[in-house]
């Protein structure tokens, strides 16, 4: 055969065209799988895709529910945040008040127990005063008299003679002291 021939022939001969008994065939085939497959294999994969959407709807449901219930309970744990803030506030504003007026009792007790002190060690001083200088003026009268009566040379044991010479003699002391002061 001559090349042109052999040209001719593939010409009729379309790669690319399959022959019509191949192409009816084949178009058979594929009808019938297509058919099994959609009666059989297609509603079981409906099913399967209807019930993952199902699941997936009420898992967004649920989380929905879920984070409505979480802001819920958000917002009641800072109500009671503040609540329990604005009662700390409260009483620690109490105990401030409560220390500053066990303070000012405590200073006001210690100033009257001060003043009670101050007031019974100046009567102490002043009955320890006045018991030393009724000691005194006793010590020195009786010396005064006992000296007197040595220069005078005679007794001077008239007690109440005595007593009116030794507190003249001591008030006139005393009014020189304060004259002098």
């Amino acid at each position: 055969m001559s090349p042109l021939v052999q040209l001719a022939a593939e010409e009729a001969e379309n790669p690319l065209i399959p022959p019509i008994p191949e192409l009816v065939i084949g178009l058979i085939a594929f009808v019938i799988v297509f058919g099994f497959l959609a009666k059989k294999l297609l509603p079981n994969i409906n099913k399967v895709l209807e019930q993952r959407r199902e699941a997936i709807e009420g898992g967004i449901e649920k989380a929905e529910a879920a984070q409505t219930e979480a802001q819920s309970v958000l917002e009641q744990y800072k109500a009671q945040l503040a609540e329990a803030r604005h009662e700390a506030a409260r009483l620690r504003q109490e105990a401030q008040e409560q220390g500053a007026t066990l303070i000012a009792e405590m200073r006001a007790e210690g100033q009257r127990q001060r003043e009670e002190i101050i007031a019974a060690g100046h009567a102490q001083i002043e009955a320890d005063r006045k018991a030393a200088s009724a000691a005194l003026r006793q010590d020195v009268g009786k010396l005064a008299t006992d000296l007197a009566g040595k220069l005078v040379g005679e007794s001077l044991e008239d007690h109440a003679r005595q007593s009116r010479v030794i507190d003249r003699f001591l008030d006139e002391l005393e009014e020189k002291a304060e004259a002098t002061r």
